[in-house]
């Protein structure tokens, strides 16, 4: 049985995995579809994504495995640890859709279902651990940051 800490790093290690799989899409298209795209003047330089997304992914695998640490054999830990991971699933299913299949709108629907999914998520891991629910706020402010975006971008375009 795994203790707390290689849960933690086993977690972080999925989630960073994601984030990688799903740059693939993304660098797919980031320099050359995507510099095509009306963006509203909010639009951050395209280097600061990369950053910003490994410590979110950080930050959810830490959280994640805090939870996990709780035992999966309780009902909250296995609905909150779902939660997460449905949520992760339709994270890298947006940067598929937006930029590997080139779709704005399609990727707007999926970005507010993962919103609704993250702030679930936040309210099931505060039900197992409230430090392991405050780490997700800052990527919560993000989606919702990049929710506003996505909008952006398929309206201008």
């Amino acid at each position: 049985m795994p203790n707390k800490i290689t849960k933690i790093i086993i977690a972080v290690a999925i989630c960073l995995l994601v984030g990688f799989l799903s740059g693939f899409a993304t660098q797919s298209s980031v320099d050359t579809w995507f510099t095509t795209l009306n963006k509203p003047s909010f639009n951050p330089p395209n280097w600061i994504f990369a950053p910003v997304w490994t410590v979110l992914y950080i930050m959810m695998g830490v959280a994640a495995g805090i939870v996990w640490a709780k035992g999966f054999y309780h009902l909250w830990v296995q609905t909150a640890l779902y939660h997460f991971g449905f949520q992760l699933l339709l994270n890298a299913m947006w940067s598929i859709v937006f930029f590997g299949f080139q779709k704005p709108f399609w990727a707007l629907l999926i970005i507010i279902t993962l919103l609704v999914l993250i702030i679930l998520t936040i309210k099931w891991f505060k039900v197992v651990n409230k430090t392991a629910a405050y780490l997700l706020i800052p990527y919560l402010l993000w989606v919702c940051f990049a929710t506003v975006l996505n909008f952006s971008i398929w309206q201008l375009n």
